[in-house]
């Protein structure tokens, strides 16, 4: 990421006129607001001032040695740089928060050092720059992708490079409907001679060969009839390999595009809503498909159509004499190709356009189909009735408007295409009348010209098609390119987990600017359980997400037995965790099914002692098929209570090393929650555990519990020590204390 811009002339001026000519630049980087107003200015950092220039000029600089406490926070709609100058709080700049967010961080760590007298290794960044050279947008996250400045070549290469092993299959309809095409050049031959040399020629019964005659008709007859069925049957071989093509390219595109979200990160995923991955998925993946093996293969053709006809046209023209012929048909054809250039940006705006109110219906569907018992619940209905159709009437104002103008500029530029056929009927039949021009060779000629003009008609609507695949090529592009924050290794190591965890000066934030985590400690011994307690938003869940490496520190390190996590393969450490989280997720398969989801393999006696072991075996059995009971879409057929012990069962079948219970009693009653509490409490024996939980009650037999406030370790010892202390956690148990005697008496 660029920490060093080139400084505008006038402004490079205003530095060294400052006395700063000679210093070195450490950091260059924009801002682009002042109090009221956007301008152009830069904030500068040597090894003895801090700079502040703006639209030419020095607004003012600063003694690094007189400052402290360099800091950024986001403000509404922009972000500000503070610092304190001999201890007063001081606004330095504002600026973007997407552009320049990460940026400014970086320069408030460095300006720390350098005011400590540090200049060298200062603080740098590995990021990819995130915003586009060309227009200054931003690139699609984790590529370098701009959906505005979409590489042509690249796209196609893209696509030929995802073809490999299917290229004969896309090959084959482009010569068979090539071929299928060029043999209309050969009806017309046959005509002309049956024109011209039998029809309008000596009666035939007046002739004395008259048989030979009628044998010649009737073989140039049956040659124009063979050519149109040979036509026919290639259009038929064209279209059943353009069927199979079709289903294989289908499979594969959405195969690759579904493998490649399963390797995206968390953060990725979780930034993009089903409904866009789905419509992504089905809809672009159709857009495409359609565009490579049926016109494709359609372009392809005319393409060599129009090479044929145009070599056979200029050829028959001058060889009667009439080159203005051949003329007529090119003459309107560069108004056309300028008119469509003109038009290309405007075209390409409306489709994405499109394509943005369409995403924007598929989340709306998508949102409302999940949440339809909450719409339900309050009563809703209308009001999700009137935001679908306020999105779908929006998409069909679009798809309507764009109808109306693609639908009124291609035709009128195909009719001016069409005018040099209306110069050629003019100037074909003056000559016929004339005598320059036999009727066969003119139907010859027009025949010709009908071919041709087919691949030139094709000219007003290839624009509008490479359009839309352009636009969905690139969304799917998108994901292809899109890099995974967690990956790993060129060769991760395969380890077999003893539970021994080491969390070493962890920072991390989901946003770098502000971190959730800061410098969190912590070793763990194989088989403790520790108990993560703290208030709501103070990176507990987030320490359990590192932990599972769902997210990689942006500081520090996670070892697992003594290897750094970053070192082991993400499927090997995964296997061995077993995760309970509060929001309970079910397929939409049997409870067996869901059993067996850790360990697709495993065999009915460990799937009835997992569910034994979390008290969920005798419900089951009260099911209707018991464990071959469907238990529907998210498992919505059983309880909170009900998906929560299948969801315990299911993270204790394949018997993992590390156990992460992430409020996994919430959904369940108390004496239920008793039940499968005793249950945890007896497999804790040689796994590691941890466990965040609501009702602290439920860690008093852990090892240790860590008290996290504001991202920061406030507190960690067992219980009793806990309470001794009575620091925050004495004050949360004392505070639940009193809403459960509350609410005794409230009963009583």
């Amino acid at each position: 990421m660029k920490l060093i811009y080139e400084l505008p002339l006038a402004q490079r001026q205003a530095l060294e006129a400052a006395g700063g000519k000679d210093e070195q630049i450490l950091y260059c980087i924009p801002f682009e607001y002042d109090e009221q107003r956007m301008v152009e200015g830069y904030m500068v950092l040597t090894p003895t001032h801090l700079y502040k220039l703006q639209d030419g000029a020095l607004i003012d600089s600063w003694e690094i040695c007189r400052m402290s406490d360099f800091h950024v926070e986001q403000l509404y709609g922009c972000a500000a740089f503070y610092a304190k100058l001999d201890g007063n709080s001081v606004l330095l700049c504002r600026f973007s928060t997407g552009r320049s967010l990460v940026r400014y961080t970086i320069l408030a760590q460095g300006c720390s050092k350098v005011a400590e007298g540090i200049t060298e290794n200062l603080p740098t960044s590995d990021e990819p720059e995130r915003y586009c050279p060309k227009c200054g947008r931003p690139f699609i996250r984790n590529t370098q992708l701009c959906p505005y400045c979409q590489d042509k070549k690249k796209i196609y290469t893209t696509l030929w490079r995802m073809t490999k092993g299917m290229r004969i299959w896309i090959m084959a309809p482009l010569i068979t409907a090539a071929v299928a095409l060029c043999l209309t050049f050969i009806a017309p031959v046959f005509q002309e001679s049956l024109i011209n040399d039998y029809i309008l020629a000596e009666h035939p019964l007046s002739m004395d060969n008259w048989q030979d005659w009628l044998w010649m008709f009737l073989l140039i007859s049956g040659a124009i009839v063979s050519i149109d069925v040979l036509h026919r049957v290639l259009n038929i071989v064209q279209s059943r390999i353009s069927a199979v093509t079709g289903a294989r390219f289908t499979r594969m595109l959405r195969t690759l595009l579904f493998e490649k979200i399963q390797t995206l990160s968390m953060a990725s995923v979780q930034k993009k809503s089903t409904g866009d991955l789905m419509g992504r998925i089905n809809n672009d993946v159709n857009v495409v498909q359609n565009f490579v093996v049926h016109l494709l293969p359609t372009y392809f053709a005319q393409f060599v159509s129009f090479i044929v006809g145009f070599v056979l046209i200029v050829t028959m023209s001058f060889r009667l004499g009439v080159p203005m012929l051949a003329l007529y048909i090119f003459l309107p054809l560069p108004i056309v190709l300028y008119a469509i250039w003109k038009f290309r940006d405007k075209m390409k705006l409306r489709n994405r356009r499109a394509w943005i109110l369409g995403r924007q219906t598929n989340l709306t569907l998508q949102d409302t189909l999940s949440g339809i018992r909450v719409v339900k619940t309050y009563g809703r209905e209308q009001s999700a009735i009137d935001t679908f159709a306020d999105c779908t009437e929006k998409q069909a104002v679009q798809n309507y408007s764009n109808a109306k103008l693609f639908d009124t500029v291609f035709p009128v530029l195909a009719f001016i295409l069409r005018l040099g056929s209306y110069l050629i009927l003019w100037h074909g039949n003056l000559l016929l009348f004339r005598g320059a021009l036999g009727v066969g060779t003119l139907n010859r000629f027009n025949t010709y010209t009908s071919i041709i003009y087919a691949p030139l008609m094709q000219i007003t609507t290839i624009p509008r098609n490479i359009s839309e695949f352009m636009t969905s090529f690139g969304k799917i592009m998108e994901i292809m390119e899109e890099q995974p924050e967690i990956a790993d290794i060129a060769k991760p190591e395969h380890v077999k987990l003893s539970g021994a965890v080491s969390v070493k000066h962890v920072t991390f934030g989901y946003e770098s600017a502000s971190p959730v985590l800061k410098d969190v400690s912590l070793e763990v011994r194989p088989g403790e359980m520790i108990g993560i307690v703290g208030h709501s938003g103070c990176g507990k869940s987030t320490l359990i997400n590192l932990i599972m490496r769902l997210y990689d520190p942006a500081e520090g390190c996670i070892e697992f037995d003594g290897i750094n996590a970053k070192d082991i393969e993400q499927a090997s450490l995964r296997s061995q965790m077993g995760v309970v989280l509060q929001e309970t997720h079910l397929f939409s398969g049997t409870v067996r099914d869901n059993i067996r989801y850790a360990k697709p393999h495993a065999t009915n006696a460990e799937v009835i002692a997992a569910a034994r072991a979390a008290n969920a075996h005798d419900f089951i059995m009260s099911l209707p098929q018991g464990y071959n009971t469907v238990v529907g879409e998210k498992g919505y057929s059983l309880s909170g209570g009900e998906r929560q012990r299948v969801a315990i069962a299911r993270a204790l079948i394949h018997n993992p090393k590390i156990l992460i219970l992430d409020e996994a009693t919430a959904a369940l009653d108390t004496e239920t929650e008793k039940l499968i509490q005793d249950a945890i409490d007896g497999m804790t024996e040689n796994r590691t555990v941890f466990a965040i939980a609501h009702r602290l009650s439920t860690l008093r037999n852990a090892d240790r519990i860590l008290v996290l406030d504001h991202g920061e370790v406030a507190e960690c010892g067992t219980h009793v020590e806990l309470l001794e202390q009575k620091g925050i956690y004495y004050k949360l148990v004392m505070a639940q204390a009193r809403a459960a005697l509350e609410k005794t008496g409230g009963m009583m």
